[in-house]
């Protein structure tokens, strides 16, 4: 009997396992409900080596080397990634090429959405925010705008094995249920570009699900991921960057390890040039994640100006419009804030528009309780070409009483950090304000 793309999507994401050596393995089973238990047993019944198959290597994969041994955190094909790390780590031959999109089953993505909804029936509802139109909103009409998600969606192997996130509940970090929440997400504003960071489930569940959506995929991981230092990692974290193919095409795209001054850093940057099918416009999507920490201040902003060093060539100095989505683990009042808001790029901070005089960000972006105490701040952006393209509307913020006292993550919401998307349009008059 045929199964639907959407269930057999789910059964990709379920079907294998993880290591039976593995601490997580041993407390999954007691970790679901009977009905979940029953659910993942009829769902791994079902193979899919298409779904498999997808998972090949990209430009910018780090591989782990031969020896190391890479299991999940949860349900995932770990073991796919060590073929593909030991191949990479013994060959001298390029990174081996995805296939042809054309020949994997597309998903429907309102079934896909059902599914998500249905396995986290159990759940508590998740949290309400509604799209804001900003008053200087322009769109002519003509175009339809495009939407950009920004997301740190937090990796599976910091989540359950460094943060310590010392309020939130361990059930709600089990990557069986929590992998359904970011793509329930995802698909509840259906982005035509999404930019996240914090990645490391990308070829066993993004690459795979998102291109059977119809997203062209890129991940870049970190030289030297912390994820692999946790016992039963997925392999390494990295930034990863999708776009819908019947929006844009892709031009060029550059993967960029930030360097500070003349150090190279652990830091990496994707930036594409796409162009709007509609449209025909060009457009440079970048998505990144800066150094962390209290202290590095000095290092964020060398890093800042490496990046908009590069970006200054490949738009050919803003000829190009760009979108830039990252998390900068810096606050506004820091240098690398300060130097992208005083850019010849001319760039604007798109969720400063929700604010009433449109010159502040919002009061918080990521919002946890650690050991060491509460942590509130605003550290993720989507920074735009003010000359060339006009937010639309922005996805409201969750409010302190949705968020609750636990604070992020939680069982209804995935991350630690809030997602932020935009609607944006061309300006019928790019160089007015350049």
């Amino acid at each position: 009997m045929s199964q639907s793309p959407a269930r057999l999507c789910a059964a990709a994401l379920l079907l294998l396992s993880p290591r039976k050596d593995c601490p997580a393995a041993r407390t999954r089973c007691s970790s679901l409900s009977p009905r979940q238990t029953k659910r993942e047993a009829a769902l791994r019944g079902s193979c899919l080596p298409s779904v498999r198959g997808c998972c090949a290597g990209d430009a910018g994969l780090t591989a782990t080397g031969p020896n190391r041994t890479v299991c999940s955190m949860g349900s995932s094909t770990s073991r796919l990634y060590s073929a593909l790390a030991k191949t990479l780590g013994s060959s001298s031959s390029a990174v081996p090429q995805q296939p042809n999109q054309e020949q994997l089953e597309p998903i429907d993505p309102k079934e896909l959405l059902e599914e998500c909804q249905e396995v986290l029936q159990d759940r508590p509802a998740r949290l309400h925010r509604d799209f804001v139109t900003l008053r200087n909103g322009i769109s002519s009409g003509r175009h339809h705008p495009f939407r950009v998600m920004q997301w740190n969606i937090l990796a599976q192997a910091l989540g359950e094995g460094k943060d310590n996130f010392i309020k939130c509940p361990i059930e709600a970090l089990k990557w069986e249920e929590r992998k359904y929440l970011i793509l329930e997400e995802i698909l509840t504003y259906q982005p035509d570009i999404l930019c996240l960071q914090e990645v490391d489930h990308y070829w066993d569940t993004f690459q795979p699900v998102l291109s059977r959506l119809g997203y062209q995929c890129t991940f870049l991981p970190k030289p030297w991921s912390p994820c692999l230092d946790v016992e039963c990692n997925n392999g390494p974290d990295g930034c990863a960057l999708f776009f819908l193919q019947n929006r844009f095409q892709l031009i060029s795209s550059t993967k960029l390890r930030l360097t500070a001054k003349t150090l190279k850093t652990n830091q990496v940057a994707i930036a594409e040039i796409l162009q709007c099918n509609e449209t025909g416009r060009l457009l440079c999507v970048v998505v990144t994640h800066l150094k962390a920490r209290t202290g590095w201040e000095r290092f964020r902003s060398a890093q800042g100006s490496d990046l908009l060093r590069n970006l200054q060539d490949i738009t050919e100095g803003a000829k190009i419009p760009l979108v830039v989505c990252g998390d900068f683990n810096a606050e506004p009042t820091e240098d690398v804030y300060k130097h992208f808001a005083s850019s010849s790029l001319n760039l604007n901070s798109a969720y400063k528009l929700l604010s009433a005089d449109g010159q502040s960000e919002p009061p918080y972006t990521t919002w946890k309780i650690r050991p060491s105490g509460e942590s509130c701040h605003t550290l993720d952006y989507i920074w735009y070409s003010q000359h060339a393209l006009n937010v639309i509307s922005a996805l409201s913020l969750l409010t302190e009483e949705q968020i609750g006292p636990n604070r992020l993550p939680s069982l209804n919401y995935p991350s630690d950090h809030l997602s932020l998307v935009c609607d944006f349009s061309f300006s019928e008059d790019p160089d007015r304000l350049l």
